[in-house]
């Protein structure tokens, strides 16, 4: 994008959306909340790896591939990991089963998230690795904390360290909850060793049987050793300001995060620092329903990228990571999305609408040289995409775009519709062995009738949702509908048309 407008990104921390504007263009930073890798990752984890992979994608292509640095987490310290890891490794000790529970979930959630187009992060860091000093110097968790204590931040309490909220005047400035707010109508009592409701842990002691580090700490009255693990928020600041520094760009992550744990992530990381901010943007996206409902285990909708990808546990059959990737684009991402099987039959129906346009646009193009041959600006050949893509990441509008040179696409054209295609890192090419695969499948003649007439009787019925669902399931297979009157009699009537 040599030309054209700027990148614009909406700020949590501001609630306006503005020019951003990097600290050092030469090393763009952002910061991502990873998984915690106690279990496979499901769906509303997929959300957050697609949008910050896109919004990766985007920065690295204005300033860039060498000059962004991406820091996605692993936390692989948790009580759910504690809790999972004796479950499903009894006869090996605590720490042993923690790393072999840890190391299977982290490999599939790799795996699962390439799938999804996901690019690599520059850097992956594990939470247990930044608990205590470093050799090599970089922050660490028990560093910090003495940092906060020594500035008048955290005190020690009931055997843990606790961050105290009231040392810090604007706490609660990235949700907007006033302190005094919180402490007019908090239950006091049920942590009466906090100095305030909202005072959270930095550190707190491990008891037999559960993993712990030996931290030392400089307290006001003496050094003490506590044997014990951090809490949530520390490792984010210190994984954060290993890579990125005190100050970085663009910290994201799901709008469920926002309080507390970006908030606490804010209070450490500043009050750590001395500095004013912890990063310049702070991004979130929205929400995920699965069919209309909230997704939980006792709803029987919770739903693993593994599933989607393996299994025909969501509409009967398993999806491609690129029809999963474009169902989560085709919503701005701080939208709440309803995830849904005809989401997901309508990003497949677009796909292979785009697919198709391509092949019979340019047969003999192989999809990723033909994204490489494209050398033009990009904003000059295609501004609709770039003014949505720099407003915001406003994917809903990319899509757009890309179907408006879909329906004008020439061979000449071909290539810059393959590169628009693959900036939003949707994978032309492992599609194109889906779709082969696909249509070798396609049913017979009389099949498809049935199928045709099917959906006729839902039309009839007003089950209008069925009726689509059979429309998408068909355009999938190259069948093209065409409803229409019968000239005698009036009635409805559908031809259909196979389309390879």
């Amino acid at each position: 994008m040599t030309s054209g407008p700027q990148l614009r990104l909406y700020n949590t921390l501001t609630r306006s959306k503005d020019v951003f504007t990097p600290i050092d263009p030469g090393n763009v930073r952002m910061y991502v909340c990873g998984p915690t890798v106690y279990d496979y990752a499901h769906i509303g984890n997929a959300r957050p790896a697609i949008v910050f992979d896109l919004l990766f994608r985007v920065l690295r292509h204005v300033y860039g591939a060498d000059h962004v640095t991406y820091v996605r987490n692993i936390t692989d310290v948790d009580d759910k990991i504690n809790a999972r890891a004796a479950r499903d490794f009894p006869e090996l000790p605590l720490n042993e089963a923690i790393r072999r529970l840890t190391e299977t979930t982290a490999a599939q959630y790799q795996k699962d998230v390439t799938a999804l187009g996901c690019l690599a992060p520059t850097v992956q860091p594990r939470a247990t690795e930044f608990v205590l000093p470093r050799a090599d110097g970089k922050a660490d968790m028990t560093t910090l904390i003495q940092n906060l204590i020594e500035r008048g931040h955290a005190y020690a309490a009931n055997g843990e360290i606790l961050f105290d909220t009231a040392s810090m005047p604007d706490y609660g400035r990235l949700s907007q909850r006033r302190l005094e707010d919180q402490q007019a109508g908090a239950r006091i009592a049920v942590d009466a060793h906090k100095k305030n409701p909202e005072d959270f842990v930095l550190w707190k002691a491990s008891s037999a049987g559960e993993p712990g580090w030996p931290a030392h700490f400089h307290l006001p009255d003496g050094e003490v050793t506590i044997t014990g693990r951090p809490g949530w928020h520390i490792e984010c600041s210190a994984m954060s300001a290993a890579y990125l520094g005190e100050v970085f760009d663009i910290h994201g992550g799901g709008l469920d995060l926002i309080f507390p744990h970006h908030e606490n992530e804010i209070a450490q990381s500043r009050c750590a620092h001395g500095t004013d901010v912890m990063a310049n943007v702070w991004m979130h996206n929205g929400f995920l329903q699965v069919e209309g409902k909230k997704m939980s285990k006792s709803e029987g909708n919770f739903i693993t990228i593994h599933e989607l990808l393996e299994t025909e546990k969501f509409g009967g059959r398993k999806w491609p990571g690129e029809v999963l990737r474009l169902a989560m684009l085709m919503t701005h991402y701080r939208e709440p999305i309803d995830f849904t099987v005809r989401r997901l039959q309508e990003a497949e129906a677009k796909l292979v609408s785009w697919y198709e346009a391509l092949v019979q646009a340019d047969p003999v193009a192989d999809f990723r040289s033909a994204a490489g041959q494209y050398s033009g600006d990009l904003y000059n050949d295609l501004p609709e995409f770039v003014d949505a893509l720099l407003d915001d990441i406003n994917c809903s509008r990319t899509v757009t775009a890309i179907d408006g040179l879909r329906k004008k696409l020439s061979k000449e054209s071909a290539p810059l519709f393959a590169y628009a295609i693959n900036l939003m890192g949707v994978d032309l090419e492992s599609f194109d062995t889906w779709y082969r695969d696909r249509m070798a499948s396609v049913p017979e003649e009389q099949e498809i009738q049935t199928l045709v007439d099917q959906r006729t009787a839902f039309i009839l019925m007003g089950q209008w949702s069925d009726a689509d669902e059979i429309r998408a399931r068909l355009l999938t297979w190259g069948v093209v509908l065409r409803d229409e009157k019968d000239p005698v009699t009036g009635e409805r009537r559908t031809k259909w048309e196979l389309k390879r």
